[in-house]
């Protein structure tokens, strides 16, 4: 009997713990919640991302996005929100007083010219020319079939970076003068550089100067997604963080050229692909930061 008692105590005791802590979680998160599109990420990412908050008891939201739209999808907007998705999706809801502090994203210090200031030589692109389409085309400073690495100099994801020979940039202007691609224009800056070997290329997660999570993300040109970094990146983030950083939540990419590593660019997180990254890791640390930031 008296074993039995003790048992019962044990246990009582136990659930109390169980229960205190699922309470004081709830209370920790209940002014936020995570706002997903539905129809953007992969089925196992939008999963594991549902999992994640409610395995910590943030509310999660769905919402189906219309490409193009110039309009919010319906939600409750009753708690703060995180919001994740396409850059239609996160555009408007930047637009958006009640929303914007769910974004994560400064416009003046996502560019590639800022990160030039910053950090300087750990820049991959260091040193590259950054001017407008239209003035890239019209130097003429390149033979027609001369290779050229060009990005977006902001985060816009107007287009991904990518290696040309220079006489298919000018079809490309040519093609936007008459309106065949609305998302750029010859105004468009661009980051302009020589095409470089990279061998190895990580996506880390950074939440106050802190790397959260991470992956790889391509090898040798390749698509090659695993979990995890090597230290030493790790490291050379936190370093670089230690220097600035654009914002307290961003995506950092990072790669292995040469023998030396180097940031390839910077990224808002609310639109960033996950690849392997722990997702669960990425949510924890994000909500913690973002329900006591107000």
């Amino acid at each position: 009997m008296l074993a039995s008692s003790v048992f019962l105590r044990k246990t009582l005791s136990v659930l109390q713990k169980v229960f205190r802590y699922i309470y004081l979680m709830n209370v920790k998160y209940n002014n936020i919640q995570w706002v997903v599109q539905l129809n953007l990420t992969s089925q196992s990412d939008f999963e594991r991302l549902r999992n994640a908050c409610l395995e910590i008891g943030v509310s999660f939201v769905a919402v189906d996005v219309i490409p193009f739209s110039t309009g919010l999808p319906e939600f409750d907007r009753s708690l703060e929100s995180i919001i994740y998705g396409s850059t239609t999706f996160t555009g408007l809801a930047y637009q958006d007083s009640t929303l914007s502090k769910g974004l994560f994203f400064d416009e003046g210090n996502f560019s590639i010219e800022n990160y030039f200031r910053h950090w300087g030589r750990y820049l991959l692109n260091y040193g590259a020319a950054i001017l407008s389409l239209e003035d890239l085309v019209n130097s003429k400073q390149y033979a027609p079939e001369k290779l050229l690495f060009i990005r977006p100099d902001d985060d816009n994801k107007s287009f991904a970076g990518e290696v040309k020979r220079f006489h298919e940039i000018v079809e490309w202007f040519e093609s936007i003068q008459t309106g065949g691609i609305a998302s750029l224009s010859p105004q468009t800056k661009l980051v302009v550089s020589e095409p470089y070997n990279i061998q190895f290329e990580w996506r880390l997660w950074i939440v106050k100067g802190k790397v959260v999570a991470a992956s790889k993300y391509r090898e040798f040109f390749k698509l090659k997604k695993e979990e995890g970094c090597p230290v030493a990146v790790v490291s050379f983030a936190e370093e670089r963080c230690l220097e600035y950083t654009p914002h307290d939540i961003f995506v950092m990419d990072i790669c292995f050229c040469g023998d030396q590593y180097y940031i390839v660019e910077c990224g808002c997180m609310n639109g960033a692909g996950f690849y392997e990254a722990k997702i669960a890791n990425i949510v924890a640390a994000i909500s913690a930061y973002f329900s006591t930031s107000f």
